[in-house]
C-alpha cells in the first residue's frame, strides 16, 4: 500500500484507490482505510463511485480489478480454450497419481482431460463434483463417488454447502484443482462463491492439493476468492508461465511443473 504524505482531496483519493486496485488485484477497505487516514463511509464511497464509472467491482469487504478479469465461458467453449496446453497439463498430472491413491477431481475443462486419461485406472477411487467427468468415467476406470449439492449448470459441478455431506465425510490422497485466475498477490479466484466454497472445503480434505491451471489464467483475477497459495502444494502449468512468476512460487514452498 501507498501511504499518502498528507490528506489529498477525494479525486486524488479515488484515483490512488484505483491504481492500488489495478495493481495489486484484490483490496480491503480495512486496509485502504488504515492508509488512506479517512473513514470506512468514504473508502465504501469512493469504491461504490469508482464502480459507477467500471475502474472496479465491489466485493464484500473490498474491491477487485476489472482489468484482466476473467468472465467465465460456458464448460464446451472453456474446453477450446488453451486446449493443447491443458492436454499438457493433464498428462503431466497422470504422472502424480501413485497406484491405489484417492483422487478428487474439480469442475474445471483441464482436470476433465485428466479424467479422460483414468479410463483404464480401476486401482484408484475417485471423487469429483463435475457431471462431466463422472459421465467420461461411467463405463470404466476408477471407483467414482459423485458428491451432490446444487447444480451450477455453467461449470456442470454440483455446488454449494449441501456438499459438505460429502466432502466432510471423506479423505483424499491428492485433489486437483482448477481456477479462473491466479495471481500472486490475490492467489486463487473463482467466478462463483459456491464453486469457491467446494473448492475450499476440498482443500481441507485433502493430502495434497494440486492446481492445474494454464498460464493464460496468470494474473487473473475473477470475483470469489478461494485461497492463499499456502492452500496449493503444487502448480501444474505450460511453459508459458513468466519465470518470475514461477520463481516467486517455488521461493513460498511450492512445486512448480511446467508441462
Amino acid at each position: 500500500m501507498i501511504q499518502p504524505a498528507s490528506p489529498i482531496l477525494a479525486p486524488q483519493r479515488r484515483e490512488l484507490i484505483r491504481s492500488l486496485v489495478k495493481d495489486e488485484g484484490i483490496v480491503r477497505v480495512e486496509d485502504l482505510r488504515q492508509n488512506l487516514k479517512v473513514s470506512v463511509a468514504t473508502i465504501r464511497r469512493d469504491l461504490e463511485i469508482l464502480e459507477e464509472h467500471g475502474k472496479l467491482q465491489r466485493i464484500h469487504g473490498g474491491a477487485v480489478t476489472m482489468e484482466n478479469r476473467l468472465d467465465e465461458a460456458v464448460f464446451d467453449d472453456k474446453t477450446n480454450q488453451a486446449s493443447k496446453e491443458k492436454g499438457r497439463i493433464a498428462e503431466e498430472a497422470c504422472k502424480l497419481i501413485g497406484k491405489g491413491d484417492s483422487v478428487y477431481l474439480d469442475g474445471g475443462s483441464t482436470t476433465l482431460g485428466l479424467a479422460r486419461l483414468l479410463k483404464h485406472r480401476t486401482d484408484l477411487t475417485l471423487v469429483t463434483n463435475s457431471l462431466r467427468a463422472a459421465a467420461e468415467l461411467a463405463d470404466s476406470g476408477p471407483k467414482v463417488l459423485l458428491i451432490g449439492g446444487e447444480l451450477r449448470r455453467i461449470s456442470q459441478t454440483m455446488v454449494g454447502p449441501l456438499t459438505s455431506g460429502v466432502l466432510g465425510q471423506v479423505h483424499v490422497d491428492k485433489a486437483f484443482m482448477g481456477t479462473m485466475g491466479f495471481c500472486l498477490r490475490s492467489g486463487l479466484t473463482t467466478t462463483d462463491p459456491n464453486e469457491a466454497y467446494v473448492k475450499n472445503l476440498v482443500a481441507d480434505q485433502a493430502g495434497q492439493v494440486i492446481l492445474l491451471a494454464d498460464s493464460g489464467k496468470a494474473e487473473k483475477v475473477s470475483f470469489a476468492r478461494v485461497s492463499d497459495w499456502d492452500a496449493i502444494d503444487v502448480l501444474v502449468t505450460d511453459g508459458n508461465l513468466p519465470k518470475l512468476f514461477a520463481k516467486s512460487l517455488r521461493k513460498r514452498g511450492l512445486k512448480v511443473l511446467l508441462a
